[in-house]
């Protein structure tokens, strides 16, 4: 079991933020904040699948193959990375993260609910009118949501900006970006990569979810991304490849994301080679389960599934 990201240690200073504030220039770590081991995550994301195919068979509406692919990936991010205050959403020192796949938000959802930000109440009523749980996040109606996002390939430019600004106030926040392969064939991506690189924001990492699937079949087929780490490498970019369905691969490239933030001053991409519906047979490496809520049968039939790979975990 690898071990959980320890506290990095940044120059003991003290600055003046631009609103007269004075904070640390150091990483701080809530002692209320969750950090759970590699067998409680997996039991954590078995669970949270669950709760996302509950929350997309309810109005008949959401992206369950994108949401199942990324689960892991947020489950790990925010139980064992992200530095955030339970009791202080707002806190002017955690991380930020950003969910540029917006269609991925019934799994975002799932996990803020699970982290105390959302009520569980709230689970049923997705897309629903008048719901704070619209089909892609909105941060004025959820707490835990830094920026709303869903107009893909528009989410890196909004990190690396994050960066900036954190950058400016001298708060030593790390900044990470949930991303589709599919919106990295967009040219708005690729501007954010080469900013990044240039105004050597090494405390963005962003981690592309590559299931290798979109809206309409294969990326290879639509707009082949080939490779990808050798891409961000040649924007100078540290980078790494991962399985992202294996919390201590995930977690081990966390842990060198926060390792090169201070040792070196390029951004971060983690390739997460997932699988698109994973958990689920029928709906696992199929673009039709991109955006498709799943009928009566197919529920039953795709929960049973589901509940008996939580139970396994028990």
């Amino acid at each position: 079991m690898i071990a959980t990201p320890e506290s990095i240690a940044i120059p003991n200073l003290e600055k003046t933020n631009s609103m007269s504030q004075t904070l640390p220039v150091s990483r701080h770590q809530p002692l209320n904040l969750p950090r759970l081991s590699v067998p409680e995550l997996k039991k954590l994301a078995a669970k949270l699948r669950i709760d996302i195919l509950d929350m997309i068979y309810e109005p008949q509406s959401g992206h369950p193959g994108s949401s199942l692919s990324c689960i892991d990936l947020l489950v790990a991010l925010w139980f064992s990375h992200l530095v955030w205050d339970p009791a202080n959403p707002d806190w002017v020192l955690r991380d930020r993260f950003v969910m540029s796949k917006g269609h991925g938000a019934p799994a975002y959802y799932a996990t803020l609910m699970h982290a105390g930000f959302i009520p569980w109440e709230e689970k049923n009523t997705l897309r629903k009118i008048n719901s704070k749980l619209q089909g892609h996040p909105a941060s004025k109606y959820i707490q835990g949501c830094d920026i709303s996002t869903g107009s893909l390939g528009q989410g890196l430019s909004c990190g690396v900006g994050m960066a900036l600004g954190l950058r400016l106030d001298y708060i030593p926040s790390r900044v990470v970006v949930l991303m589709g392969d599919g919106e990295c064939q967009e040219g708005n991506v690729w501007e954010a990569v080469l900013s990044a690189a240039h105004h050597k924001t090494s405390r963005v990492t962003a981690i592309v979810d590559r299931n290798r699937l979109q809206i309409d079949g294969d990326t290879e087929k639509i707009k082949s991304l080939g490779e990808m780490s050798p891409k961000f490498a040649a924007f100078n970019w540290n980078t790494i490849e991962v399985d992202g369905h294996d919390f201590e691969q995930i977690l081990a490239a966390l842990q060198q994301a926060d390792r090169w933030a201070e040792e070196t001053n390029r951004p971060t991409a983690i390739i997460a080679n997932t699988t698109k519906g994973k958990g689920v047979s029928f709906m696992e490496n199929q673009a039709g389960w991109h955006g498709k809520a799943p009928n009566k049968e197919q529920y039953e039939a795709a929960r049973a599934e589901l509940v008996a790979a939580y139970d396994a975990l028990q």
